[in-house]
């Protein structure tokens, strides 16, 4: 077993000494947070699930061990991926870096490889890494143009299936807004999402040099992509405006007719990029159209650095992050998400859960102070996909901790915790990853 500790094989025994960000201990604090943010606790696990937080020492040594102020977290969560593209990078490789390289790479690998068989290897070696780190929920997307979404679905359901009980998985849709410009297509689509218990959704970044011009066939696949939700009952997850285009305004059109169409669902919007680099009133508009119509907002820090503002010879003079700190003050739900891994969107990426919110901190500035940003990755993906039991350190939900040699966010921040210890229904779980070799197979050797 890896870590720095072993917890107790008893059912019932107790973590000593910990210390947890007060913005995810759920109910009566047991002691006082300090500047940072960090409050002192006693954890007590019984039969897998939190059966007590108690304040510092006043567990019983006999208990559990003592862990010299350690840091806990609830188990992470991922709330935009991408599993049925990953890990493609030894095969299919994107030669200039930029968005449109990558899509490109992405569809002749997609053209060239994606069966059955290869999405579901690479998909359960991702999940593989993510549950060896720490994660319990992901959501990935699906790319759905036919004939792979026939060909992706399936499988998704079948490794939800297999993976119950250690990570809850969803899905949502993915294709280009034009596909609802055809109605029969739109609707095999919808019926397909619905089968497999998903959210509907595409990807939109709107050219044009005024974000506030008519864009009527937008508006109109629009229309028909709300209708066929709201007529199965699905909720939606969009990518929107991942360019660095000030013309690109999906976001604040979307939200306008969700709002017109009195949309009751949750509806999640990524990426966003382009609106850090609009004028300030139009920011105000889409942020305020974005709070009435109860937008939630996903950013992807380390894809969007990698991908945006990228030009042969050119140090970037963007990072490509949307706005969280304004979203976040205009009262809207942040998560943060690590999306692609080793594919032609990202090279590099290990499903940690942990390493995307430390290197987010670092990109958008999510510090001075850190304040409850760690919530970007625990209960606000939690709440947006709607798992209770998840996401929050609270009495009577299921053990899936965290527990970190890091005493501090500095500490934290500082050095990649290899030696963390992933508790899983109270058991310490191996969090040694898979090794890329197990790859070779399927995607080659470098």
């Amino acid at each position: 077993m890896t870590g720095f500790f072993a917890p107790p094989d008893d059912a019932r025994y107790a973590l000593r000494n910990l210390r947890a960000p007060a913005c995810l201990v759920a109910g009566e604090l047991p002691s006082a947070a300090d500047p940072y943010g960090i409050l002192a606790l006693d954890l007590v696990v019984d039969d897998g699930r939190i059966a007590a937080i108690a304040p510092p020492g006043s567990i019983p040594a006999e208990l559990g061990p003592d862990l010299d102020r350690a840091m806990v977290l609830p188990g992470l969560i991922d709330a935009h991926a991408h599993l049925d593209k990953c890990h493609i990078w030894p095969r299919m490789t994107n030669p200039d870096g930029s968005h449109g390289g990558a899509a490109a790479a992405v569809a002749e690998d997609r053209r060239l490889n994606w069966t059955a068989e290869d999405v579901r290897a690479r998909m359960s070696f991702a999940l593989q890494c993510a549950y060896a780190r720490g994660v319990v929920a992901i959501r990935t997307h699906i790319d759905s143009l036919a004939p792979q979404g026939g060909i992706s679905f399936p499988v998704f359901r079948r490794m939800r299936d297999e993976w119950a009980g250690r990570i809850e998985m969803q899905c949502s849709s993915i294709v280009p807004w034009e596909v609802f410009q055809r109605p029969d297509e739109a609707a095999e689509l919808a019926d397909l999402v619905a089968a497999s218990s998903g959210n509907l959704g595409l990807s939109v970044r709107l050219s044009g040099r005024d974000p506030r011009a008519p864009q009527p066939d937008f508006e109109a696949a629009m229309e028909r992509f709300f209708t066929l939700a709201i007529d199965r009952g699905l909720n939606i997850d969009l990518h929107v405006d991942e360019c660095g285009e000030q013309g690109s305004s999906a976001l604040i059109r979307v939200a306008r007719m969700a709002r017109a169409r009195g949309f009751k669902g949750t509806l999640l919007c990524g990426h966003c990029c382009a609106l850090s680099i609009q004028e300030d009133d139009f920011v105000t508009e889409t942020l305020n159209a974005c709070a009435e119509a109860g937008v939630d907002i996903v950013s992807l820090p380390l894809v969007n650095m990698y991908l945006q503002n990228r030009a042969a010879g050119v140090t970037p003079r963007w990072r490509g992050v949307t706005i969280v700190h304004e979203m976040r003050a205009r009262g809207l739900r942040v998560a943060i998400a690590g999306d692609n891994a080793r594919d032609p969107f990202y090279a590099y990426g290990d499903h940690d859960m942990l390493e995307t919110f430390t290197q987010s901190v670092r990109i958008a500035h999510l510090d001075m102070p850190i304040g409850d940003w760690m919530r970007t990755v625990t209960d606000i993906p939690a709440a947006i996909m709607q798992l209770p039991d998840a996401g929050m350190i609270r009495t009577g939900t299921p053990a899936n901790l965290l527990v970190l040699k890091a005493r501090s966010y500095s500490e934290l921040l500082a050095r990649f915790q290899a030696d963390r210890v992933v508790i899983r229904h109270g058991k310490a779980i191996d969090t040694t990853p898979p090794g890329f070799r197990a790859l070779d197979p399927v995607v080659g050797a470098p």
